[in-house]
């Protein structure tokens, strides 16, 4: 048991560590290659804070712990709205500027309600998770000509900002990259092992400890990227890293592990965890634009909502493992 707690904190540790590095290195080499700026922001950093949840719902979907993989997906993305968002509104009321989140916020909630519909078989086959990653792909697709037209807007003079303070050589961003990737997956693989092995030990199904311990500590890049862009005043960059790390992990990250062993659904998923994660996603586009469709803040009482909901959510989950 002493090992396998060592192994999920020193795996989170080099899990955020990494795809720090990685998100550095992949940023950085994008621009020398030439990728728009607005680009970089919605698909490589997207990606990039997305990368522990890749690389774990994947080794966990390799290792036959399907809902391990599934709970760090879903449990991601209820934690970056009701947390990451909170917890930011909270110390700084968001505003909302950005065109693209006007764009982006209403396809996640699409997505989410086609992993809803996926859903309401009990089960996710390999032929679902190809749709939800064929979805993925066009939805990415999408974001390409977006970028490619280059109008102008706020998340990409972030990007800009952000990567004329931090130059990098095409040499260094590319190493970053490598060892930044190679370090994913051997920080994921101690977590998804010391993970599943205190699950088994304490009876506690893997679905639970993804919802709530796998999906905190892979969250852990969007929440110091957030408190990042806090302290600049880059409130677009914080709504566009969890918008795209959503679209992220809806798709790809459930799709591309259901692809590497079909999952089977308990139906909590669908009535407690996917609702959750669809209210959230409609609850954060309310907050964001309104029902006008204007842009507005997202206040600290919302922020405190959000938190609220959180806490409430995971002291729901952990009675049901006392309960049993």
């Amino acid at each position: 048991m002493l090992l396998a707690s060592f192994a999920i904190l020193f795996g989170l540790i080099l899990l955020v560590w990494s795809a720090d590095r990685f998100i550095e290195g992949a940023a950085a080499t994008a621009k020398h290659l030439g990728m728009p700026s607005l680009l970089i922001g919605m698909v490589i950093i997207g990606f990039g804070t997305s990368a522990p949840e890749l690389a774990v719902s994947a080794m966990a979907a390799l290792d036959g712990n399907p809902g391990l993989a599934l709970g760090n997906g879903y449990g991601s993305n209820i934690t970056n709205i009701a947390v990451i968002v909170g917890i930011t509104a909270l110390i700084a009321p968001i505003a909302v500027h950005s065109q693209v989140l006007r764009k982006e916020l209403p396809i996640l909630l699409v997505l989410t309600f086609i992993a809803g519909y996926q859903l309401l078989d009990g089960e996710l086959t390999r032929l679902d998770g190809w749709v939800l990653l064929t979805v993925f792909f066009a939805v990415m697709g999408w974001s390409i000509f977006q970028g490619i037209r280059g109008k102008s807007d706020p998340l990409a003079g972030n990007v800009d900002a952000e990567i004329i303070d931090h130059p990098m050589p095409l040499n260094r961003a590319i190493i970053w990259l490598v060892v930044g990737l190679i370090l994913l997956l051997v920080s994921s693989r101690m977590l998804v092992w010391g993970a599943v092995f205190i699950a088994q030990s304490l009876g506690i199904s893997d679905l639970v400890i993804g919802l709530t311990v796998v999906a905190i500590g892979t969250s852990l890049p969007e929440l110091a990227s957030a408190l990042a862009a806090v302290k600049k005043n880059e409130h677009d960059l914080i709504l566009g890293n969890i918008i795209g790390s959503g679209i992220f992990n809806t798709v790809a990250v459930v799709g591309l592990a259901a692809t590497i062993h079909p999952l089977t659904v308990e139906p909590d998923v669908l009535y407690r965890d996917w609702t959750l994660m669809t209210a959230l996603t409609f609850g954060l586009m309310l907050m964001g634009f309104g029902l006008t469709g204007k842009p507005r803040m997202i206040s600290r009482p919302d922020g405190l909502i959000l938190c609220l909901v959180y806490v409430a959510y995971a002291a729901f989950l952990i009675g049901t493992v006392v309960g049993n």
